[in-house]
């Protein structure tokens, strides 16, 4: 079976001849892999057994100078600085009435080139599961662009402003997206976003105010992929337990990065909840098993993620976070995908 067929097949909530499997690397983790492997890029994605390749649009829009002290800035204009994508180091609407946000310069979706998509796609021969579409972290946006705290009290205070404000990030979000199915839909098969909605004790936002601002515009999100006969998944950090239910009554197919070290995440209850519905990805701890653990250590949990999750299909095995961080030992990274390669094969029993 190849890897696109195995990965459909999983989001079918079928079994395919083994678990498919996941890789999402930081840079910095990708390339000391690379120099202790001695592989290029794509030879390592074969190697770690990844089912998936991503296709992305290009930013060309106009280029903008930076304040002192900035390191980027996004296209709805927060300035950011640190370490790694950084924190913001301004709140554009902070103070913003209703007149400053409908005045505010929104990007351009015609800012984002999608001519070379098909072809980047195309260039898999069809082997691999492809993921497309922006990732549309509009509930990130509006905290830069409010303050977090300040977006809370608004949703409260003033939630016409935030509706606006949601409304033309998303607007954004969406016409990218559709400008790149438009380009090479036919070629891809999942449609990927990404919001971090929990900490490691629970939702960044109770399911009221979830529902209220934040789930229409998933749901717009999620038919839009589904329009273009698209699997949609959303990569989400965290204890997001009570948002669940929501998430899967609006459609969503797949959820990625299942924490289990996170409050309410236990896999075993969200396999037998929600298993029959939505596919889960992920679930291999990054932090105690993947960072700090031994290869005998990994195996093990992984055998152990495997026994819980890979019943009837319906999952894809891979690390906790998003990205696997630099301070990961490779060769647990490579247990880890190893494991699943000889546990999670589907003509056996349970490992």
């Amino acid at each position: 079976m190849i890897s696109r067929d195995r990965v459909l097949a999983a989001f079918n909530h079928q079994e395919p001849d083994r678990v498919p499997m996941w890789c999402g690397a930081s840079e910095e983790f990708w390339a000391k892999a690379k120099r202790e492997l001695k592989l290029n890029d794509e030879a390592l994605r074969v190697r770690f057994m990844d089912d998936f390749r991503r296709v992305f649009a290009e930013y060309v829009g106009p280029h903008f100078t930076l304040s002192e002290g900035a390191a980027s800035r996004t296209v709805f204009g927060v300035e950011r600085h640190g370490l790694g994508y950084g924190q913001p180091i301004n709140h554009p609407l902070a103070s913003a009435t209703l007149r400053d946000v409908y005045d505010y310069p929104w990007p351009d979706p015609k800012w984002m080139d999608v001519s070379k998509i098909k072809d980047a796609a195309q260039a898999y021969n069809g082997d691999y599961a492809i993921l497309g579409g922006d990732w549309s972290p509009f509930w990130h946006d509006a905290i830069d662009l409010f303050g977090m705290e300040n977006l809370y009290m608004k949703m409260y205070d003033e939630p016409e402003l935030v509706d606006a404000v949601m409304k033309y990030l998303v607007d954004y979000y969406a016409a990218v997206s559709q400008r790149m199915f438009d380009a090479a839909g036919d070629v891809m098969d999942i449609f990927f976003i990404g919001n971090d909605l929990g900490s490691q004790t629970g939702p960044l936002l109770g399911p009221e105010l979830f529902d209220r601002f934040l789930l229409p515009h998933f749901k717009r999100l999620i038919d839009l992929g589904h329009a273009y006969k698209l699997k949609v998944q959303m990569h989400c950090c965290g204890g997001v337990a009570p948002l669940i239910p929501m998430l899967v009554e609006a459609g969503l197919d797949g959820l990625h990065a299942v924490q289990p070290s996170c409050r309410g995440m236990d896999l075993a209850e969200l396999k037998q909840k929600f298993g029959k519905k939505l596919l889960f990805n992920g679930g291999i701890d990054s932090h105690h098993v993947l960072i700090d653990g031994q290869p005998r250590t990994v195996l093990e949990q992984t055998r152990r993620v495997l026994g819980i999750m890979m019943s009837g299909g319906g999952y894809v095995a891979g690390a906790s976070h998003d990205t696997i961080l630099e301070e990961t030992p490779v060769e647990n990274v490579l247990a880890m995908f190893d494991t699943v390669r000889e546990f999670g094969v589907y003509n056996r029993r349970k490992p």
